[in-house]
């Protein structure tokens, strides 16, 4: 009878010791509040805005161009690498007399094993947006352009 608990639940808990590679890449976050996004430019860049109310938005732009009709552009590029790594294992094993499991002590028994999850992840992302500005230093059109590989 000790053995036969030894060998279901040993097993059992060690799957309940550890995580899916799907629950690992669940687990990793990496929001940024400051972190530029599509979204940000959208809700914050509006037509008629000052070129002093971008930058206290969006900061300060990667490279400044000054038109020939007088007014200038602002050129934001940003790229962002991420890379998560995530892993678990589980090891038990009774043999020779007690093992030492939560809540549960077992005798007698010879019963072993392993069992490990992981998961690693690489994404790339990049956003470049292009905002121009009129000669009185008003915005007058912008875009954008994203992608994440």
């Amino acid at each position: 009878m000790k053995r036969f608990i030894a060998l279901v639940l040993i097993p059992l808990t060690m799957l309940t010791g550890c995580m899916s590679a799907t629950q690992h890449a669940s687990k990793v976050n990496s929001v940024d509040g400051n972190e530029m996004t599509v979204g940000t430019v959208q809700r914050a860049v509006k037509i008629g805005m000052s070129e002093d109310e971008v930058i206290s938005v969006l900061g300060s732009p990667n490279i400044v161009t000054s038109r020939q009709d007088g007014g200038q552009s602002f050129v934001y590029d940003k790229v962002s690498t991420q890379v998560t790594y995530s892993k678990s294992s589980s090891n038990a094993s009774v043999s020779g007399g007690i093992a030492s499991l939560p809540m549960l002590l077992i005798g007698g028994a010879s019963v072993g094993g392993s069992s490990s999850a992981g998961s690693v992840a690489q994404t790339q992302k990049t956003l470049t947006v292009i905002i121009k500005f009129d000669a009185e230093g008003k915005v007058f059109d912008f875009a954008y352009h994203a992608s994440k590989f």
